[in-house]
């Protein structure tokens, strides 16, 4: 058995962080790590443990998914999830839901009620509405340092990522249209966000969850990897992934599916996959990481990043907390 989870990568420098911060942060990780290992040592299945831990990581407010999610530019908030069992390839996502407290919750709901993968928007919300799943008001998914982030980005007519510390263009100005949206072709940096899970339980049996709330500013209905199965989430029988980071990259490159793709067809290790995955993205500019454990428990979390929130534990109950680059 192991479980992982990660709560977004990009610039997470210790000389930025102060320790109070800090462990606010690790608290975090640790209270979703107890709360999915739970299921997992009680004999519950990996799809019900990744749920559980991604819900936790949903509840706290300093991660970019559920309470605490990030504002579009119109001042709302919109919200990514999904879902995967590995054991029977069944998955379910949500896209651009308002509202729902726990969007990963809802992207089961999909995989198990309907005969769908993927529900967007209204439609989403309706049908959260009509199986009874509880809206929450606006309020409920307020936090002030979202709100100022806000303010910053529509400020400076860009589109920020999650906890970007410092402009998300360089090597010169990005310009801008007048509605904010980003015109210049230089790579965007340092972006993080996005909250996930991935299991193997006493079976054998994998299970991957992701969930985010997007990008601050963003127009258009704009969605990430974070729903689309097989690029920020993927699971099948060898191995299980959730991915943060930048997501039209994670797109692009099919990252999720890459790492199982990878151990299949090249008969690669688990981590060397992984590794090569990560390794692809900075090819594209693509920047972000993941996490990934296969049939046997084994665990690895790589990123190209300068940090990503990211723990996991094994069967005794050793946790691991990490936030910063360890080489």
């Amino acid at each position: 058995m192991a479980l992982a989870i990660h709560g977004g990568a990009g610039t997470i420098l210790r000389s930025q962080m102060t320790p109070d911060l800090e462990r606010e942060y690790r608290g975090g990780l640790e209270t979703a790590l107890k709360a999915g290992w739970a299921i997992l040592e009680s004999g519950g299945s990996s799809l019900d443990a990744v749920e559980r831990a991604v819900i936790s990581l949903e509840d706290f407010p300093l991660f970019n998914a559920g309470r605490g999610s990030v504002f579009t530019h119109a001042g709302e908030q919109e919200m990514d999830a999904a879902i995967m069992d590995g054991n029977n390839l069944r998955a379910g996502a949500v896209a651009f839901v308002k509202n729902i407290k726990n969007p990963v919750g809802l992207a089961r709901l999909v995989m198990e009620r309907t005969e769908h993968v993927l529900l967007a928007g209204e439609g989403a919300n309706q049908f959260a509405e009509q199986i009874g799943v509880k809206a929450e008001p606006d309020e409920y998914f307020f936090t002030e340092h979202r709100w100022l982030q806000l303010q910053e980005a529509i400020a400076e007519g860009r589109v920020q990522l999650d906890h970007a510390n410092s402009p998300p263009y360089e090597g010169g100005v990005a310009a801008a249209s007048a509605d904010g949206v980003v015109l210049s072709d230089a790579p965007p940096r340092k972006p993080i966000g996005t909250v996930g899970a991935v299991a193997c339980d006493k079976n054998g049996h994998l299970a991957a969850a992701t969930s985010t709330g997007g990008m601050t500013n963003k127009k258009f209905g704009r969605i990430g990897d974070t729903a689309i199965i097989g690029s920020g989430t993927y699971a099948d029988q060898t191995c299980a992934v959730s991915c943060t980071g930048h997501g039209e990259y994670f797109m692009l490159a099919a990252t999720a599916f890459d790492v199982a793709a990878r151990m299949k067809y090249k008969s690669l290790s688990l981590e060397a996959a992984a590794q090569e995955a990560v390794d692809y993205l900075t090819t594209i500019n693509g920047e972000g990481g993941l996490i990934a454990v296969d049939t046997s428990g084994k665990v690895t979390l790589p990123f190209n990043s300068d940090g990503m929130y990211r723990g996991s534990i094994a069967p005794g109950g050793a946790i691991e907390i990490e936030i910063y680059k360890t080489q």
